[in-house]
């Protein structure tokens, strides 16, 4: 790591940078205290010998190193209240601003150790026999240092709390966008599987049908009408892979439109009487959401032609405020009471649905066979 990395990564209260200015003015301090107060001498030699104990202990025993600090405070305080000499006031101020602003000190030790500064400063003061200015002046020098040294400890308690905080956001985040992800994947893969399992399916049993059919039976005509039904499930399937498509790029059309067009297309294909209504104020689902409802449609519309061709059939699509109905009814033919519910076409609807959260029910009502289809808005 260069100088600028360190300069950067430094704590700009507490980190290395300032602890070598501090010992550098304690050594100061130190050397040049004067001969007028003798005894002031070997008290600041136990604060540097504190203080670098200090220095020594506060990564690997750090409880030591803290009461190392605190004993740096308490010594220069017992000499501070004489006149003759400021040099403890210095060791005094730096070892308890430090002890202050070290972020994993309680604040039980703050105080306690503030107390005691304050208790010896002022019997000090008592004792040397300093008038009420002095004994008014330093504890409350000492008072603002400890308030002003506390003010920005909690400004950095914040300031790395909110550092974490977002820290987490970030990564709370970051693991959203691969949850996010992979639900994408697994629905492509849905997608794809259900396109190309039922239509490829599908598609080759009509080949191998019409193949057996020419090479076993010589059916000619039988082999044509499979190869006339692969190629309906061939243009089917295409359908299938293109609503897939539009579903995964989230391009889908309108609700409304993609049925109005599905219905045009059933209209002109069979010949009958279809119409398409719709109720209340139209809403955006999910794509994956109305390309199931979409596929039920479709599965109705060919259940219906299957059926009871040539019947009437009514759609309507209605928008609630908890959930969109899609209805299909048509008439229910009197020799058929499964109206295709036993085919795999409206199970695999049921399964798509459920996977949006929706229900489909099917069933006669009355001389009305009915698909109800229904999603949450």
């Amino acid at each position: 790591m260069t100088l600028r990395e360190r300069l950067r990564a430094d704590d700009p209260e507490t980190g290395w940078l300032v602890r070598i200015v501090l010992s550098a003015l304690l050594l100061w301090a130190f050397l040049t205290a004067g001969p007028a107060s003798p005894g002031v001498r070997p008290v600041l030699a136990g604060a540097l010998a504190c203080w670098t104990l200090f220095l020594v202990a506060d990564r690997r025993w750090p409880r030591l190193a803290r009461t190392a600090l605190a004993c740096a405070a308490v010594l220069p305080a017992t000499v501070a209240g004489l006149p003759e000499d400021a040099h403890a006031l210095l060791y005094l101020y730096a070892a308890l601003f430090t002890f202050v602003l070290l972020p994993r000190t309680p604040m039980w030790a703050i105080l306690v150790l503030t107390a005691t500064v304050l208790v010896v400063l002022l019997t000090g003061l008592w004792l040397a026999g300093r008038g009420p200015a002095a004994m008014l002046t330093q504890p409350a020098l000492i008072a603002v240092l400890v308030l002003f040294s506390l003010h920005r400890r909690e400004y950095r308690l914040r300031a790395e709390q909110t550092a974490l905080l977002l820290e987490q956001t970030s990564r709370m985040q970051e693991a959203q966008a691969r949850a996010a992800a992979l639900n994408e994947r697994t629905r492509i893969a849905r997608e794809l599987h259900d396109v190309l399992a039922h239509s490829l399916g599908a598609l080759g049993v009509q080949l191998e049908v019409a193949e057996a059919q020419l090479t076993e039976k010589g059916d000619v005509e039988g082999a044509a009408a499979r190869v006339r039904r692969a190629r309906k499930l061939a243009a089917d399937g295409l359908t299938e892979a293109r609503s897939a498509v539009a579903a995964l790029r989230e391009d889908v059309p309108s609700l409304s439109r993609a049925l109005a067009d599905l219905v045009d297309g059933h209209r002109t294909d069979h010949g009958v009487e279809i119409t398409l209504r719709t109720d209340g104020c139209p809403r955006a689902l999910s794509p994956g959401a109305e390309v199931a409802l979409l596929r039920v449609a479709r599965e109705a519309l060919t259940n219906a032609a299957r059926h009871a061709p040539g019947a009437p059939i009514a759609m309507t699509l209605d928008h609630g405020a908890a959930a969109v109905r899609l209805t299909v009814d048509n008439p229910a033919p009197a020799d058929d009471n499964s109206g295709g519910t036993g085919g795999h076409g409206l199970t695999g609807a049921r399964e798509r649905i459920a996977l949006v959260g929706g229900t489909v029910t099917a069933g006669r009502a009355g001389e009305i066979w009915r698909v109800t289809v229904e999603v949450p808005s």
